[in-house]
């Protein structure tokens, strides 16, 4: 009865199911492994101290910027040099623009420092002047931005001492000297009270964040589709069983039958079709 099973149409299918559901259930393992690894990531990060808690440490000891040291307190010692404005930035829904400074260290780097924020838009609030002379700053660690963080202008077109993403790459064709691949917030913005510090952002990938509930219902899909291609086989499978059986059992002609088989595989060649896109 189930010699049909030998015929090169169903060596296709059957080809088709063995190699599908491996890949399904691979898929699906490595989407379930992605969720568990942010999951360990973030109760890892629950269970140390909060970053701005440990004690501030010199800014080379801290590079490169992962998840351990992003939001470590930092320190350099330099001179204030350019200065750039970084517009479409919110605080307490509120919007305005970082003001942030480039520090010239003794080593020739520049260390871009978010001293502050101010509500309004650039060139229409009054920025106070950086301090001059030498300084030391202390400020807390953060990755370069790209295109992906909140509140960045990847398109561009910004006016003259205008930055739209805080980044080593954006500043180095902006300034003569080399530029910290990384930048701090400064949490003392001063006496004067004008700028309001900058809190540090949680590093990427270690929050239970929507990425991590997508890798979930990926998983559950990659699933889903592995046993909907194992139902739909047994379904094909008993269809052309039940046709072979009549067969034989002179209930229908051949004729028939053959008509029958072929409808039954058009809409197999279909389904499978579909699943496979």
């Amino acid at each position: 009865m189930y010699r049909f099973l030998l015929t090169p149409r169903w060596w296709g299918i059957n080809l088709f199911v063995v190699l599908a559901i491996p890949f399904c259930i691979f898929m699906g393992t490595w989407q379930l492994g992605r969720f568990e690894d942010r999951v360990q990531t973030h109760d890892a990060a629950e269970k140390q101290p909060a970053p701005g808690t440990r004690p501030a440490k010199p800014i080379d000891d801290l590079l490169p910027v992962d998840t351990v040291t992003s939001g470590r307190p930092a320190t350099a010692t330099g001179r204030y040099a350019d200065q750039f404005l970084v517009p479409g930035r919110e605080l307490d829904d509120k919007s305005g623009f970082y003001v942030l400074n480039m520090l010239r260290t003794d080593s020739g780097k520049a260390l871009p420092v978010v001293r502050g924020w101010l509500p309004g838009k650039p060139g229409h609030t009054s920025v106070p002047a950086a301090p001059t002379g030498e300084v030391t700053v202390t400020g807390d660690l953060q990755a370069s931005e790209n295109a992906g963080t909140a509140g960045v202008d990847a398109v561009g077109g910004l006016p003259d001492s205008q930055l739209g993403m805080i980044s080593a790459a954006s500043l180095v064709n902006l300034v003569p000297y080399d530029v910290y691949d990384a930048w701090v917030t400064l949490q003392d913005t001063g006496s004067s009270g004008a700028l309001r510090p900058v809190p540090a952002a949680v590093p990427q990938g270690t929050g239970l964040d929507l990425k991590a509930f997508q890798n979930l219902g990926y998983t559950g899909e990659w699933f889903v589709f592995a046993a909907f291609v194992l139902f739909m086989w047994f379904r094909l499978v008993r269809r052309e069983a039940e046709a072979a059986r009549d067969l034989k059992l002179g209930l229908v002609e051949d004729t028939e039958a053959e008509a029958d088989t072929n409808t039954v595989a058009d809409p197999a060649d279909s389904n499978m079709s579909v699943g496979k896109a």
